[in-house]
């Protein structure tokens, strides 16, 4: 089985503080959900059309089990403190192996 990306890129952060208090559920939701964080922060060159926005990359086993932790009431409750404080991508994607 492949395993999967969840990748999330900011294109706008407009309440550091809501930010970080989101940050502080969401992190234990994910890592129970089997989530391990590969990237976190700021991008150290970009190229072509590439943005310097921030950018998280965390790996799962599989597709399913990413799904499952975005859709946990863990990461529900950190959405809920996140509001509209940031303008984010998120995309959850297989791997190729």
């Amino acid at each position: 089985m492949a395993k999967a990306y969840w990748i999330t890129t900011y294109r706008n952060i407009s309440n550091p503080d809501a930010l970080g208090e989101y940050a502080k559920l969401a992190a234990p939701a994910i890592q129970a959900g089997g989530g391990r964080f590969v990237v976190r922060g700021m991008p150290a060159k970009t190229y072509e059309a590439g943005l310097n926005q921030r950018t998280v990359i965390i790996e799962f086993d599989s597709v399913e089990r990413a799904v499952a932790a975005h859709d946990s009431d863990g990461y529900k409750a950190a959405l809920k403190a996140l509001g509209n404080a940031a303008e984010r991508d998120i995309r959850i994607v297989e791997g190729v192996a």
